[in-house]
């Protein structure tokens, strides 16, 4: 065998041995060999070795709980994209607005992709909330569950509101004014909550800046995170709820 050859014969058993590394276990062929496999690879362990029969039936769960996570991500990739086209100024966002809706590439289908992704969420996790209660998926071992189901929500509308606002128009202006006025009823630290909302003693650039990094980046990462954790639970708690 010529030098040549011998290179290639090596090559070929380490690009083997690197795929196979991918999976870390053999073809599954066996029942324990399809466990492993699931269970020593990151993205098949995403997914139950076996799966109850109504988990999969549509008419169950209507697939509320996924059609919200795939909404949430097409609000992250839509999201992104406005970004570059959209500074947090009182003085410029108004007109950002509008040069994405006539002058960008794409921009009024995306922002339009993106408005409605955002009420479709809204709706689908408030439908999903009903779903659970109404089957008792709430019940004993799920309690927490049902719990991260609550803050998501609660996360669901506080990205909601807060990207009404960055249009920064008079729609926007007096909702942001009569949502911080609400803060002032909180009771013991009502005045220190408006002033964190607002970021002063008025409705002015700080309050825009505030809302917008509340709504790119504090409250996407925290509904990231709890999801991470509620998608974990739902594997701890033996999968998706049967009907009781």
């Amino acid at each position: 065998m010529s030098n040549g050859e011998g290179n290639r014969v090596t090559r070929a058993i380490k690009e083997s041995q690197a795929w196979r590394s991918l999976f870390r276990q053999p073809y599954p062929q066996t029942s324990r060999t399809r466990a492993l496999a699931v269970m020593n690879n990151v993205f098949l362990h995403l997914h139950p070795v076996r799966v109850k029969r109504h988990a999969v039936r549509y008419t169950y769960t209507f697939c509320l709980g996924g059609i919200s996570f795939f909404l949430f991500l097409a609000l992250t990739i839509t999201g992104l994209y406005l970004m570059f086209f959209y500074v947090p100024s009182i003085s410029r966002a108004y007109q950002d607005i509008q040069a994405i809706e006539a002058s960008v590439a794409f921009g009024g289908f995306v922002r339009n992709m993106h408005r409605w992704a955002a009420h479709l969420m809204v709706l689908t996790v408030f439908l999903h909330m009903i779903r659970v209660f109404y089957h008792g998926a709430y019940k004993p071992p799920r309690e927490f569950n049902w719990v991260i189901g609550i803050l998501l929500l609660f996360f669901t509308l506080a990205l909601s509101f807060s990207g009404y606002l960055l249009p920064w128009d008079q729609i926007a202006f007096w909702a942001i004014t009569v949502g911080t006025q609400m803060a002032t009823y909180f009771p013991v630290v009502s005045q220190e909550t408006t002033f964190m909302l607002l970021g002063g003693i008025q409705v002015g650039q700080n309050t825009l800046l505030r809302f917008y990094v509340a709504h790119v980046i504090l409250f996407p990462l925290l509904a990231a995170l709890l999801m991470i954790v509620h998608f974990w639970r739902i594997r701890k708690d033996g999968g998706i709820s049967g009907p009781v």
